[in-house]
């Protein structure tokens, strides 16, 4: 099969489409023939040496195939497989191997492609909407009528977000660049506010205190970091909780750890990748039960900003590190 491989770390020169063996499922597994997978930031970082495939073990010879989301069709099921036959349309998420033709993965990671959406760009939903749901509402506590803050709003997650809390009578606050202000609006953003160079934090508490909010916000979805640290901890109220999703900004940062005891905030710490197979499983199976079914009612639905030819991966990378897309970059391989 064709998939792009890892040629070493570095630059967009170590993206390499190749023959590799075609991938073998066992008992628990499905075979995939991939449609379309997803950029993620981990790619980027993975591709650069600074987050590895957590499948791989030293001294693992096998090509590193990056891609950590993925949507297709069952090409093969294992003996011990199930509740799902050959040519069920499937989306999901890995730890990788996902930039090729097919891919295995254990069944019970698998999610059926809602009636509605069409699997040609299922790709762009798994990781950001089981994300942004998972950091917003199971361990952020997000409910209907109380307020999030989501960095990064245009990103993938930040547009599953906002979608996320808007469908469950949440309102929402948003950062982001100027050029991208429009598209969160569009979204649905109570609030949407210009992260850098200006003083978003005043201009949020400004924000809520017009609509009878002067405590802050109760739930923040971080993919930031860095400076944004030190003010989630300004604008979030007493008792409510940091979900810190990704380190774009970087993770050495200096905070006021007094805010974090007087208003005896929770900051939890999270990722999806290198969760053990029963955590992973256990969160997919209640995303399906919950939130699938609102991409069938249209009230949630994947954000395409671009997409590219597998060949073309190269130039998917560079799209998304120039920080230019709004919402998700795909990957066409079949």
């Amino acid at each position: 099969m064709k998939a792009v491989r890892l040629n070493g770390y570095g630059g967009h020169e170590v993206l390499e489409l190749a023959e590799v063996d075609d991938p073998q499922p066992g008992p628990e597994d499905l075979l995939v023939d991939v449609i379309s997978a997803a950029l993620n930031r981990a790619d980027i970082v993975q591709r650069t040496g600074g987050y590895p495939d957590p499948r791989r073990r030293k001294g693992d010879t096998s090509p590193e195939i990056p891609g950590m989301e993925y949507a297709g069709t069952v090409a093969a099921v294992g003996d011990r497989v199930v509740g799902w036959s050959v040519g069920d349309a499937v989306m999901g998420i890995e730890s990788g191997g996902c930039y090729a033709e097919q891919l295995v993965t254990h069944h019970r990671l698998a999610l059926p492609v809602p009636p509605g959406l069409d699997v040609s760009v299922a790709a762009a939903v798994p990781e950001v909407f089981i994300t942004a749901w998972d950091a917003l509402v199971v361990q952020g506590g997000l409910t209907s009528g109380r307020w999030a803050l989501i960095h990064a709003g245009a990103s993938g997650v930040g547009t599953a977000g906002i979608q996320i809390a808007k469908a469950i009578g949440a309102r929402v606050a948003v950062t982001c660049s100027q050029g991208k202000m429009d598209a969160c609006e569009g979204l649905g953003a109570d609030l949407v506010l210009e992260r850098s160079p200006a003083d978003w934090p005043a201009a949020l508490q400004a924000g809520l205190a017009e609509r009878g909010n002067t405590v802050g916000v109760d739930t923040v979805l971080d993919v930031v970091g860095g400076a944004e640290a030190d003010r989630n901890l300004r604008v979030v109220r007493p008792k409510g909780t940091i979900v810190q999703v990704g380190l774009m900004g970087g993770g050495a940062v200096e905070v006021n750890l007094g805010l974090l005891l007087a208003k005896r905030v929770r900051w939890v710490g999270t990722v999806l990748r290198s969760r053990p197979l029963e955590e992973k499983a256990a969160i997919s199976r209640r995303f399906a039960d919950e939130v699938l079914p609102l991409f069938s009612s249209g009230e949630l639905r994947p954000v395409i900003d671009r997409r590219f030819p597998l060949a073309d991966v190269a130039a998917a990378h560079a799209h998304m590190e120039a920080d230019a897309n709004v919402g998700k970059i795909l990957l066409d391989v079949r």
